[in-house]
């Protein structure tokens, strides 16, 4: 277990970081000041939750709308996924920028 500002063990921390998109990896990205997993996380998080609600822009188009909504969720499982397995699963681009700015 990594040493955290939030008390608790990293892959909790970095699965909760998703759980509620944004709101969840905004919340861990202020408290936590020790642990690069979870600000990693946290960051991750935050972009890949604006890009998602700019994307919703388009769920109304029927089949790419749905599309789009599917795909998301299931990168959103895969991320929660592996941030409980103590993986740091870097998204492409998205990865790169979260690590650059919770850094």
């Amino acid at each position: 277990m990594s040493d955290s500002s939030s008390g608790l063990q990293q892959n909790i921390a970095g699965f909760l970081c998703y759980l509620f998109g944004w709101i969840s990896g905004l919340i861990f990205f202020l408290i936590e000041k020790k642990n690069s997993f979870i600000r990693f996380h946290a960051m991750q998080s935050i972009i890949f939750s604006v890009i998602w609600i700019i994307c919703s822009v388009f769920l109304w188009i029927p089949v790419v709308g749905w599309i789009i909504y599917a795909l998301f969720v299931v990168v959103w499982i895969i991320l929660m996924v592996k941030a409980f397995m103590n993986e740091k699963f870097k998204l492409p681009i998205i990865g790169n920028l979260a690590e650059k700015w919770s850094a």
